[in-house]
């Protein structure tokens, strides 16, 4: 019971309760992305000066009863496992895709990334997904709200109310529960991410964040490779943001990715995903998508911390992801 309490207590500690922070300072902070404790304990006090426009020594002070109060440090294995006791899981729709995860579906807390060529299901695995959030925990769902970042323009409402039909779910309902943002370039992708931390403060219920596709746009504006570091860096920026959004707000994030021929690779399959090492790092859990025998998909799970590599089998049917063609 003291456990419990003294988790929520630091839960409910704002940046106001930060010796020399006051609500104009956090204000700032706010406009800036520092939402929380977490935020201001892990800043420079060069950089908490400048942004707040108070003196290094204050800065220093605030950081370090912020870290104080947070309590950072480690932790054993046993209370690390407690911490983790409430993860969700949210089922893919398919059992055998949900085995392959480790049986259950994808998980809170992690990022999952789908990789494959056109035509794979990966937009197809996020809209299922999308909608099976909203289930109840007992029927693998997490009874949440879905966040849907469009980069390319895949979205579609109607594909919603078909999978949602196919549950004999409230199409308008459940179209609801989704909300979905246009990002029209890599700068308004990352200021979406700001804004789903507001909305969480808020009280909105979100579970899972959808980014389909997470690389299109710094791609396309970064080309060629004397851009490629410049790209990398500012992909590596929005990565760990989004596993900080994870990790602090217990939310699934499921992103899809863009692949490339790559041509030094002689025999097998050239099919390289977007992104280098560094989202190759940043992924819990890495699917490749492909086309398979008789209008199926195959899943193969490439990169995982807990689960050996291994394929699964699935259809896209007009109810959303299946073990069998209906």
């Amino acid at each position: 019971m003291t456990e419990k309490k003294s988790e929520k207590e630091e839960e409910e500690k704002k940046l106001t309760d930060v010796p020399g922070i006051g609500p104009g300072i956090a204000t700032k902070l706010e406009a800036a992305g520092v939402y929380d404790l977490m935020g201001l304990a892990v800043m420079s006090p060069s950089a908490l000066s400048e942004m707040a426009g108070i003196g290094e020594a204050v800065a220093r002070k605030a950081i370090q009863s912020a870290r104080k109060m947070m309590n950072l440090g480690f932790m054993d294995a046993s209370e690390f496992a407690k911490k983790r006791s409430d993860v969700l899981n949210i089922t893919t729709g398919s059992n055998n895709l949900n085995n392959l995860l480790g049986g259950k579906g994808i998980e809170t807390k992690a990022i999952t990334e789908a990789y494959g060529s056109f035509g794979s299901g990966k937009t197809q695995l996020a809209l299922t997904l999308a909608v099976n959030t909203q289930l109840p925990k007992e029927k693998g769902g997490a009874e949440g709200k879905t966040v849907y970042i469009d980069t390319e323009g895949t979205f579609r409402p109607e594909r919603i109310k078909q999978i949602a039909e196919g549950l004999g779910a409230n199409a308008e309902k459940v179209m609801k529960n989704i909300l979905v943002a246009r990002a029209f370039n890599s700068d308004h992708q990352i200021l979406l991410i700001d804004r789903i931390n507001e909305m969480i403060r808020e009280g909105e219920p979100i579970k899972l964040l959808i980014i389909d596709s997470l690389t299109a746009h710094f791609r396309a504006e970064f080309s060629g490779r004397g851009q490629l570091a410049d790209r990398q860096q500012k992909l590596n920026r929005y990565l760990h943001s989004l596993m900080k959004l994870a990790e602090q707000h217990n939310i699934a994030i499921f992103v899809t990715n863009q692949v490339m021929a790559n041509p030094a690779v002689m025999f097998g399959d050239p099919t390289t995903a977007i992104g280098g090492h560094i989202l190759g790092h940043a992924s819990t859990y890495r699917l490749y998508l492909r086309r398979g025998k008789a209008g199926s998909r195959v899943a193969k799970l490439i990169d995982s911390p807990n689960l050996p590599e291994n394929e699964a089998q699935f259809f896209l049917t007009e109810k959303g992801i299946k073990d069998e063609e209906i």
